[in-house]
């Protein structure tokens, strides 16, 4: 992959992102906002809520699953 010198590559569960918002036509924030607001708390989960409720693929939906929680305990 490509990418000026200014500008970074991105790397791990970002990296994911653009093909998320294309694929199934929702903006990263909602499918956090779905995360968060979902009762179930294991990733494990939570990956598989996203897969089978939202059709999401196994790597998307873990990409979002781990880059959601990381921001949450970053906090």
């Amino acid at each position: 992959m490509t990418t000026p010198t200014n500008t970074p590559a991105v790397k791990g569960p970002a990296s994911y992102f653009p093909s998320i918002e294309k694929k199934y036509g929702r903006p990263i924030a909602e499918w956090k906002t779905l995360i968060r607001s979902s009762p179930l708390t294991k990733h494990t989960e939570l990956v598989g809520w996203l897969k089978t409720e939202h059709g999401l693929g196994h790597g998307h939906a873990n990409a979002l699953v781990a880059h959601t929680r990381a921001e949450d305990t970053a906090t």
